[in-house]
């Protein structure tokens, strides 16, 4: 059965989910998933898992991620990007290059971020974007982001439209909402502010480079396969012939880490297991002086993954 990753060049326009609707007719299977949302307008990577691969999802999800972005300042809309109607307008004629600057240092490292009230967040069971359309007034708390790097490659006037528009690079935790930093800066420097173009370049270890178009996919099913896609996402561990037996069936063996070691794979963050012709056997943590299998990928005799995996 076809398992693996595949890493799609979305295009503007549509949504993740239509683009797993695609896949699972390219793919011929109803088993596929993303790792992470992209909105209509963004483009650029959407990792998706086929089959057995869904399974990795859950440990891509979390992984920083890199766009290239335009922010424009001097305009605010009702969904932080240029897909909502313009609610405020200001002139940019007053605002310095050093206060920009200044403006992205004081968004950059450790922050507390307000989500777009348009965001797929869920509020009492509905999301946000839903009861935005219905007419309410929706409120989201703020919550810790990353922004690891918030790089500005250009600065451009526009004397005419009264705006300014931002060309920039922003590497940042998961559940960073680009469209919220465009928002902020702009209300930082008084004019507000909102996103023009949205597109993501890397996901965790997986990037543009490696990503196909729709099309491309159509012709030729481009696929990462399971042991290329856990190598480059998560530490390695190689297995003797007898520690894959071992794992296939559930059974714990010796840890991988000294107890104790910050290196040490947990459920939350495991390692790759590999046996020794290369094949991804399971995902591993340790625990004291074992490893005792996360996830059985290569189950012996038969046995399911989910009852292999219960046996440690």
């Amino acid at each position: 059965m076809l398992s693996g990753l595949v890493i799609v060049d979305k295009p503007q326009g549509w949504t993740s989910h239509d683009v797993v609707g695609r896949m699972r007719r390219l793919a011929g299977t109803r088993k596929v998933g993303h790792a992470g949302t992209l909105d209509p307008m963004a483009t650029g990577v959407l990792v998706l898992g086929v089959n057995k691969a869904t399974r990795l999802l859950t440990y891509i999800v979390g992984t920083s991620k890199t766009y290239t972005a335009t922010i424009r300042l001097g305009q605010s809309t009702v969904t932080d990007d240029a897909e909502g109607e313009v609610t405020a307008t200001a002139g940019t004629a007053g605002v310095r290059d050093q206060a920009i600057y200044d403006g992205v240092a004081a968004l950059t490292g450790d922050i507390q971020q307000v989500p777009s009230s348009v965001s797929a967040i869920k509020v009492n069971g509905e999301r946000a974007y839903a009861r935005v359309r219905s007419g309410e007034d929706v409120k989201l708390s703020a919550r810790p982001v990353t922004i690891h790097r918030f790089e500005v490659h250009a600065i451009r006037r526009s004397v005419e439209a009264g705006v300014l528009d931002l060309d920039v690079t922003v590497e940042c935790s998961s559940g960073t909402y680009i469209r919220a930093l465009a928002r902020d800066l702009g209300n930082a420097l008084g004019v507000g502010g909102h996103l023009t173009a949205l597109r993501r370049t890397h996901v965790g270890p997986y990037s543009l480079e490696q990503a196909r178009t729709l099309e491309q996919l159509a012709e030729e099913l481009n696929i990462l396969d399971m042991s290329q896609a856990a190598r480059a996402l998560m530490p390695n561990r190689e297995l003797t012939a007898e520690e894959t037996t071992e794992i296939s069936f559930g059974r714990r063996i010796a840890a991988g880490a000294a107890p104790g070691s910050p290196d040490a794979p947990t459920a939350e963050h495991p390692a790759a297991a590999f046996a020794p012709d290369g094949s991804l056997v399971a995902l591993l943590a340790d625990s004291g002086n074992y490893a005792k299998p996360v996830l059985v990928f290569e189950p012996g005799n038969g046995a399911s993954a989910s009852t292999a995996a219960g046996k440690a």
